[in-house]
């Protein structure tokens, strides 16, 4: 049904391969991000569902790792999904009745945005949203424009698939629901069709809905404990609109507010009203749960195609001439957003042109380069540090030292890169480290990373510090951290676990 309607011009396929190509060339030039470590992991243990995140994109990390280590080969699922997002949007233009210019400057919104190229240069549980989104857009405005059943039945799976990568989806899926119910398009809302959708996307969802209510919903708790520590720099709605602007590309700005307004001006876009509501809606949402910036990014597609149809009267010159512009807005921060420069080159790079940018959370702060590059350095470096610790012990304690990580990006570090050395794998207490608990370590030998000396001093009849941890451009509080080793927990290790939890 879908590939019915992606019949496209040859530049929108050619410009679809091209995003795929760039993706791929710089897939493999740095390491691992943090989080990336942590899906592989989780996806090493299958499960319905994890503390953090549903179950849908670890595996899929764990799939590309199956016959070793690869950088580049655990970015190919981002790079497709960049290069799919672009003849979707081209299409979706088509379907509200634009052109081929329409189709190509919509497929080029998509293509070039740099928060949507950032999104999809690693794989994260965001990866797919931006596909998802549009994909279910599309769907539904194709239901609400031709009333074909099988439309509903497209929605309802790939929201349903959606939510079993990251529960984001039900945002958007309430924005379009109040949109349709603020619009003419109400009508469809009296069938059947869209409450069997939603039957269907409910169904494929459930596994990791109920492995959540069965561990007491701790992704609740994730969210609550970054509102409750203000960890998320949300900021007012005039500033989080600023950020989505220079996010998004500033030159392709007057594109996607086209997107918003167009529907309520042109007749012809009169079908799309509630799309646009859907995006207002949306964003009220993020903002009132104090969330990301990075949160309404997947929004923005659906917005080109529709501005793209908007704007199609300016005239083949005039848009040619906008969409050179905006390429060249785009190209000097192409080496915030993909890995082109090497660290010390970007890290001169973003001083020299001061192109830092602004914290979206508390995580970020003082991020030599970015938070993403800057996590995605210095975890070999941490795995051999730790290694050379353990190996140290005596034969009589190596069998019994527990390594405990203070996070969860250091605990997957040592669980990814630690095999060759034979490290046992990592404790720790945060997200779903947690609930995998101590593994059967009573506490006699721990190797802390990082963590609170004088704590650790406190818990331990004997602490020594074996070594320190860092590297240059890693995150601060990755940098000058120590490695501990405790001899004699004074409380069993069983016993004070649940002091080790920590949900963020």
């Amino acid at each position: 049904m879908l590939l019915n309607d992606m019949r496209q011009r040859p530049v929108v396929w050619a410009l679809a391969g091209l995003t795929a190509a760039v993706h791929l060339a710089f897939a493999g030039r740095y390491d691992i991000f943090r989080n990336e470590l942590y899906y592989i992991v989780c996806g090493w243990h299958p499960a319905f569902g994890y503390a953090d995140q549903p179950p849908l994109v670890p595996l899929v990390a764990a799939g590309t790792q199956i016959f070793g280590t690869s950088v580049w080969l655990l970015r190919v699922p981002a790079a497709l999904a960049a290069a799919a997002l672009v003849p979707l949007t081209a299409s979706f233009a088509r379907l509200l009745g634009g052109g081929a210019g329409a189709a190509i400057v919509a497929a080029l919104g998509a293509a070039t945005a740099p928060a949507l190229v950032a999104m999809t240069a690693i794989l994260t549980t965001s990866t797919f949203e931006p596909l998802a989104w549009t994909a279910c857009a599309y769907v539904v405005t194709r239901a609400a424009l031709r009333g074909d059943r099988r439309d509903w039945l497209w929605a309802g799976v790939i929201a349903g698939v959606a939510m079993q990568a990251k529960y984001g989806i039900a945002l958007w899926i309430a924005g379009m629901a109040v949109g349709l119910a603020l619009t003419p398009a109400r009508r469809v809302l009296a069938t059947r069709q869209p409450w069997s959708a939603a039957g269907v996307a409910l169904a494929i969802a459930a596994p990791s809905l109920i492995w959540q209510t069965l561990h007491g919903w701790p992704f609740i708790g994730v969210m609550l404990t970054h509102g409750a520590h203000h960890s998320n720099f949300t900021g007012t709605p005039v500033r989080f609109e600023i950020q989505q602007a220079l996010a998004m590309n500033v030159v392709l700005a007057p594109l996607w507010s086209a997107g918003i307004a167009g529907p309520f001006v042109a007749g012809g876009l009169k079908p799309g009203r509630f799309l646009a509501i859907a995006y207002i809606v949306t964003a009220a949402l993020i903002i009132g749960l104090h969330g990301k910036d990075y949160y309404l990014f997947p929004a923005y597609p659906t917005l080109f195609a529709i501005g793209a149809v908007a704007c199609a009267r300016l005239g083949t010159w005039l848009t040619a001439g906008w969409m050179v512009l905006a390429a060249a807005a785009a190209a000097p921060i192409a080496p915030v957003v993909l890995p082109i420069l090497d660290p010390p080159a970007l890290a001169a790079y973003l001083d020299r042109l001061h192109l830092h940018p602004a914290p979206d959370e508390q995580a970020a702060v003082g991020a030599p380069l970015t938070q993403v590059f800057s996590d995605e350095l210095g975890w070999r470096a941490l795995e051999h540090s730790v290694a050379a610790v353990y190996q140290a012990l005596p034969a009589d304690e190596r069998g019994r030292a527990a390594i405990v990580a203070s996070n969860y990006g250091e605990a997957a570090a040592i669980d990814v890169y630690g095999a060759a050395d034979h490290l046992p794998p990592a404790l720790s207490g945060q997200d779903q480290y947690y609930f995998w608990g101590p593994r059967g370590y009573d506490g006699s030998v721990l190797i802390h990373i990082g963590g609170d000396v004088e704590r650790w001093r406190h818990a331990c009849a004997q602490l020594d510090i074996a070594a320190s941890f860092g590297a240059p451009l890693v995150m601060p509080y990755e940098n000058d951290r120590p490695i501990m080793v405790c001899h004699g927990l004074r409380i069993p290790l069983a016993d004070a676990w649940p002091r080790f939890k920590r949900l963020q």
